[in-house]
């Protein structure tokens, strides 16, 4: 008669039935905890769809991360628009124990400005000297930008000069650094003692110089719009190639401090767009504007990786500057924004594109994030008071806003001076908070 297996006196069948069960409950220990885990990732991690339908408690620039670990798509990106015009977290330069720069007020303060009057700087174009040009108000020269939480110290360029002694500093970019441009050379020219002692080349639309040669320090202007090679070929059709930067990024190099952007150009539309195709490995390219912003911004990066010695170059990059159209209209204001209730039409998921590529760049970047401070500032555009075609609207033209109202760029003196002075608290360091 056979022993029943579950009887003690079977001895190795008891030992064998004994293993088999914990065998058996190690395995449902497992898996429940496999399920748990499962469940919890599941949580962290939502689907795409998930993601987009629940973007209010995200943060944007850490769904681009996740989901866009090369490149972005037009299909995604169309997906995620609606998150980037909900909200975009802006990349912080400040950390513990020092104050953001970035985010702060505007205060009216006639006293400390403007830092220079237009009549001292005789090379500043006819594009920005508003009131040369005719405007009637000058409270947009006055005011002055106060962090919250600290004193930003009110910089001259006569600091700017001796702490620049022997420097070289760079700007490269669009219409909007030789903005920034012009607004720096003023800086810095109206504070010399000796002003036949400097040099200034502002005639070239693509290059531009001053040197103030007491001081041994250059700043020089760079023409690239898109950061990457726009160049006409034979048949006269114009190839933007987002493999490759332009020929004159060699004499970028060397340079003590470096400021780009880009942005504005990659917007246009119609006849106002400056390209005809893309190329990329030597091929013509189908993309959407956002995909190749986005790889000629990581070509501009590898760059700045492989050519510039970031232990002597400071590398900023400085943030989009916003215009003012449709409900925000530059027309005839003369005061900022006291609240956040206008709205922003420059697309968002670009800015997101320009945050999270300078992530990832491990602090060779500093961004110079200007663009929150400027859209406050509806009141400090050129707007009718400008040239077009480097002729000065006439009044004819001038009682045509909508057609020749410029809402992109600014006044000088003006908004651009501030992002000189933050520029320079920037190299400088940070503030501490005030308590």
């Amino acid at each position: 008669m056979d022993h029943h297996p579950l009887k003690p006196s079977s001895p190795v069948k008891l030992q064998w039935f004994v293993c088999a069960l914990a065998s058996f409950l190690g395995f449902l220990f497992f898996s429940y905890a496999l399920l748990s885990a499962n469940i919890r990732n599941s949580a962290t991690l939502p689907s795409f769809q998930h993601l987009v339908s629940n973007h209010a408690a995200i943060s944007p620039v850490a769904e681009v991360e996740y989901y866009y670990s090369s490149v972005v798509t037009n299909k995604e990106i169309r997906a995620l628009a609606p998150v980037y015009n909900a909200a975009v977290v802006p990349l912080s330069s400040s950390v513990e124990g020092e104050c953001d720069v970035f985010d702060g007020e505007w205060v009216y303060d006639e006293e400390a400005y403007p830092l220079y009057a237009a009549r001292q700087c005789a090379f500043l174009s006819g594009q920005v000297n508003c009131r040369r040009n005719g405007r009637p108000d000058s409270d947009y020269q006055h005011w002055r930008w106060k962090p919250k939480g600290c004193e930003l110290p009110r910089y001259g360029g006569t600091e700017m000069l001796e702490r620049w002694r022997g420097k070289r500093v760079v700007i490269v970019g669009d219409s909007l650094n030789r903005n920034m441009w012009e607004s720096l050379a003023c800086i810095l020219y109206s504070s010399m003692q000796h002003k036949s002692r400097a040099y200034v080349n502002a005639k070239s639309h693509e290059y531009k110089m001053f040197r103030a040669m007491d001081y041994d320090c250059t700043v020089e202007f760079y023409w690239s719009p898109f950061l990457v090679k726009l160049e006409q070929r034979k048949d006269h059709s114009k190839v933007l190639n987002l493999d490759e930067l332009p020929d004159t990024a060699q004499r970028w190099i060397g340079a003590d401090v470096m400021v780009f952007n880009s942005g504005h150009w990659w917007t246009h539309r119609g006849k106002m767009r400056a390209w005809d195709w893309y190329e990329r490995r030597g091929r013509a390219a189908e993309m959407g504007e956002y995909e190749a912003f986005n790889r000629a911004f990581r070509t501009w990066a590898r760059w700045v990786g492989q050519s510039v010695d970031t232990a002597h170059t400071r590398v900023f990059f400085r943030s989009i500057s916003p215009e003012h159209k449709l409900e925000n209209w530059c027309y005839n204001q003369t005061t900022p924004f006291t609240n956040e209730t206008y709205k922003q039409y420059f697309p968002r998921t670009m800015i997101s594109v320009v945050e999270r590529n300078i992530q990832k760049m491990r602090n060779k970047v500093k961004y110079l994030n200007i663009t929150h401070l400027s859209e406050y500032r509806k009141d400090a555009h050129t707007s009718v008071y400008t040239t077009r075609q480097g002729n000065l609207l006439t009044l004819d033209q001038q009682r045509q806003p909508n057609l020749y109202a410029d809402c992109s760029h600014w006044c000088l003196p003006g908004l651009p001076d501030t992002w000189n002075v933050l520029l320079f608290a920037s190299l400088m360091g940070t503030p501490s908070n005030v308590s």
